[in-house]
């Protein structure tokens, strides 16, 4: 009864022979790459370690790793009752349905285990690294010189980055190379299982989580006029816990999963669409080559792009920090593409009708699209870009309201410039693909799509490097307010005697904050690359439910069924699109949830009088411990009803599934676009009149704050969770199809209805529990459970919204202190406000209360 990718058997690799060396021997060589990167990555480690840092800043630093470390703890225990849960999964399917030996299914879980430890083993060794990175980069900062502040978070990014890509590849070549041909299938399976897993929980939990905490800290800017990083404010900790378990461990997670379900995708098409065992076994050498060889390209890039920048700016006293990102992402893009031409030529050759140039070309499309998106999506989320400062300008008459909208305008459109690009050059590689591929294998075009899928990876260590650089310079910004340096009795002796430092203070400050701003921008590009990816890599996958049914391509009237056409296949591609609005919606509700729980906690722990310096630890703690409740709650409603939604449909009808599949990916990638990049215009706006206006504190300020509020789980949550979210639906969608077709053919029809409807029913529970059991509850002392709020308490938010709207100061309005659910009546017995002239001096109409001191003060709207 099938067992899917668990079945495939690899070829002989010994069969591919470059120039007299043996396929084996170049994989060999590929793993050498692979342990150069883990040294090279473990010793920028151990550099960054080593760095000069104050105690000060150090003790910050250490307090966030060891709620980082507490979070982590909490998350793997998490999924590690998962993963027995995939495990029951996992024996029903291979043992109990399938038939597979006791040895082959324990293949599978271990495998899966593996995947699993790997995706988790990564986030925690980018969070150690981000914690060290983040005080020496305040430091740092001290001397007033912009270069060091720029390249501790990229040597901190970039040690993630190899280590990452390094560390996926080995293990990928060790089944490869080691292990029996015939059990690699399983394998392979099991750890893409395992990772899909790690990285789904890992990225969804850490989206949620951080926006709770950075939506709690902001909010406490406009109640209580205070600075982002107050060190009185409890929520501060957690946002930098946030800043790591969202910015670190999500892309870690997601990177490495990234890169071994599409490395699994590519293997899995070869083995079932090309037919010469030759071929196949030169195919998956070449793949596993070149990828070990872009390793070297980022590498190389890396260390011209550094010399380039320590020559121009170590010691200028200032610097755009974008600009030696961007310099990066090229030249990695450029050296990858030299690299890729270079060593197929030399692997591939030898084969006909220039095989070896147009598979090159194909890769060469999606490695062109990794330094293309970045630059199309700075144009929408730099600070120096036009729709930012759009978006600020709307800000200084129109508030809050006109800020949304111009994000919202930013998000629409990168979702059209980038969605062109995408398929322009999937377009590119799929014309290259009708130039006489078919000769060699079936479905071209497919391996034309995974293949830009694989380009898009090529620069991998850079992408994961650029994406890291972020959560450094937004903690880092953060250990320097908390650490409350400038107050240390004797400081400048100190800093001068044990440093040889001598501190200049303010530009310390504004270069941290620039500095952040970049993080924001290069945060934005990575995840439009990793959402492409999966997109892109998804088509491969599908290939291979499409292949078994219809016997690999042979069965005309099977091909058929994949059409409009179809009534279940047209069907399915408006079912995936209804998912993804749900999902969207979900994952922000557990944001709004726990932040509003978050909030009212602050509010009511925070003391800002005199005598208080900064929040009591445990405060942050129980901060922290509020944000990993409610994404852990989120989480689970979120994966229940994904899971059960894809065996569900599955069952269904397999080429109701095929068009499920496709919709998912479609709508998942331009709501994540839009998503993404409205929430970067709204993030850099704030940035913006922080950074280039001076104007912290002012309504305008206030304004850009509450857009940020909204982007936040737009581009950090809902956004880059589309991506496992695709792929962990693709993978295991494979598996249940086949089970559900295999049974069909059995004439167990009924049964796979059956079991198509209570699945369905199961996933529709989660679906309506991720809002009904996620609502907002009893959050503080001033409202109750599931009951309306007093009237004394709806009014006055009435008020402030009717302020809003005319520009007034906000008067005082009378009401009846009556505890009961508010009516039409009472709505109607609120006078409308008017605006309060503030020359006039006189009292307010009669019917009014006084307006504050304030409001008198103040112009009117």
């Amino acid at each position: 009864m099938g067992g899917g990718e668990a079945n495939l058997i690899l070829p002989d690799l010994s069969l591919a022979s470059i120039h007299g060396i043996a396929g084996t021997t170049l994989l060999l060589l590929g793993m050498l790459v692979c342990v150069a990167g883990l040294i090279f990555g473990f010793l920028t480690f151990v550099r960054l370690r080593s760095l000069p840092v104050h105690k000060s800043m150090l003790e910050v630093a250490e307090l966030i790793y060891s709620t980082c470390k507490a979070y982590l703890v909490k998350q793997g225990k998490f999924l590690l009752l998962l993963w027995v849960f995939i495990t029951v999964i996992i024996f029903i399917y291979y043992k109990l349905l399938v038939g597979f030996t006791w040895g082959k299914v324990a293949i599978v879980i271990g495998f899966s285990l593996l995947g699993m430890g790997g995706s988790f083993a990564v986030a925690w060794f980018g969070i150690r690294v981000n914690t060290f990175a983040n005080a020496r980069t305040a430091f740092a900062s001290l001397k007033g010189r912009p270069y060091p502040v720029h390249v501790i978070p990229l040597q901190a990014g970039m040690s993630i980055g190899t280590v990452l890509i390094s560390l996926e590849l080995l293990m990928m070549l060790v089944i490869l190379v080691f292990l029996p041909a015939d059990v690699a299938g399983a394998c392979f399976i099991g750890f893409a299982i395992g990772e899909s897993l790690g990285a789904s929980a890992l990225r969804i939990a850490g989206g949620i989580f951080t926006k709770i905490a950075d939506i709690g800290a902001d909010l406490m800017k406009i109640v209580f006029k205070i600075d982002e990083d107050d060190p009185r404010n409890p929520g501060v900790i957690a946002d930098c816990t946030g800043d790591n378990a969202g910015d670190s461990v999500g892309p870690s997670a997601d990177g490495f999963e990234t890169y071994g379900v599409t490395g699994v995708a590519l293997v899995t098409f070869v083995i079932l669409a090309v037919p010469d065992p030759s071929l196949q076994a030169l195919i998956l050498v070449w793949i596993f080559t070149v990828r070990a060889a872009m390793i070297i390209g980022a590498a190389l890039a890396y260390a011209i792009n550094a010399a380039w920048v320590r020559g121009k700016y170590r010691e200028a006293p200032r610097m755009n920090f974008e600009t030696p990102l961007t310099s990066l992402v090229w030249i990695t893009s450029l050296m990858c593409i030299v690299l890729i031409y270079a060593v197929t030529w030399f692997v591939m050759g030898d084969q006909p009708d220039l095989l070896w140039a147009k598979l090159a070309t194909i890769i060469t499309c999606g490695t062109l699209a990794g330094a293309l998106i970045p630059e199309l999506v700075k144009v929408f989320t730099s600070t120096k870009s036009h729709f930012v400062r759009e978006t600020v300008k709307s800000s200084r008459e129109g508030g809050s309201s006109l800020n949304i909208l111009s994000g919202m305008v930013a998000g629409n459109m990168s979702g059209y410039w980038l969605g062109m690009t995408i398929v322009g050059l999937m377009g590119i590689a799929f014309l290259i693909s009708t130039m006489g591929l078919d000769q060699f294998m079936a479905a071209p075009a497919v391996f034309a799509f995974g293949l830009v899928a694989f380009g898009f990876l090529g620069m991998g260590p850079v992408t994961i490097a650029v994406d890291s650089y972020g959560p450094v310079t937004d903690n880092a910004q953060s250990v320097y307010e908390l650490s409350r340096i400038e107050a240390v009795p004797g400081i400048e002796g100190e800093l001068m005697q044990e440093y040889s430092v001598n501190p200049i203070w303010d530009k310390a400050k504004l270069m941290l904050e620039d500095n952040d701003g970049a993080g924001n921008t290069f945060k934005a590009t990575a995840k439009p690359v990793l959402i492409g990816t999966a997109v892109v890599g998804a088509t491969t996958m599908i290939f291979s439910i499409i292949m078994s049914l219809t016997n690999a391509l042979q069965n005309q009237e099977a091909v058929a069924q994949l059409s409009l056409l179809h009534a279940p296949f047209l069907l399915g591609l408006i079912t995936g699109g209804a998912v993804i609005y749900w999902f969207s919606g979900a994952s922000i509700q557990a944001v709004t949830t726990g932040a509003n729980r978050a909030v009212a906690f602050i509010k009511d722990n925070i003391h800002l009088d005199e005598s208080s310096e900064r929040a009591s630890e445990s405060d942050s703690r129980r901060v922290v411990e509020i944000c990993t409740q409610y994404a852990q709650q989120g989480m689970l409603l979120i994966f229940l009803a994904v899971f059960f939604a894809t065996l569900s449909f599955a069952f269904v009808e397999p080429y109701f599934f095929i068009g499920y599949l496709i919709s998912i990916a479609i709508f998942g990638l331009y709501q994540a676009i839009f998503m993404a990049n409205a929430g970067g215009a709204w993030d850099n706006a704030k940035k913006v009149v922080e950074v280039d206006l001076h104007m912290k504190g002012t309504e305008l300020h206030d304004a850009t704050i509450v857009g940020d509020t909204v982007g936040d789980p737009f581009k950090d949550t809902s956004s880059v969770a589309l991506n496992p979210i695709i792929k962990f639906t693709t993978l295991f969608g494979l598996l249940a199809v086949e089970l559900a077709v295999s049974l069909t053919n059995q004439g167990q029809a009924r049964l796979v209805h059956i079991l198509a409807g209570v699945l369905f029913v199961a996933s529709v529970y989660f679906v309506w529990a991720s809002f009904y059991r996620m609502r907002i509850r009893g959050a503080s002392k001033d409202s109750m459970n599931d009951h309306e709020p007093p009237v004394d308490t709806a009014i006055r938010g009435i008020r402030n919204v009717k302020s809003l709207v005319i520009g007034s100061s906000s008067p005082t309005l009378p009401y009846s202190g009556v505890d009961a659910p508010i009516d039409a009546s009472t709505l109607d017995a609120i006078p409308d406000l008017e605006p309060v002239e503030a020359d006039s001096g006189s009292s307010i109409s009669e019917g009014e209360t006084e307006t504050s001191s304030n409001a008198s003060e103040s112009k009117g709207a």
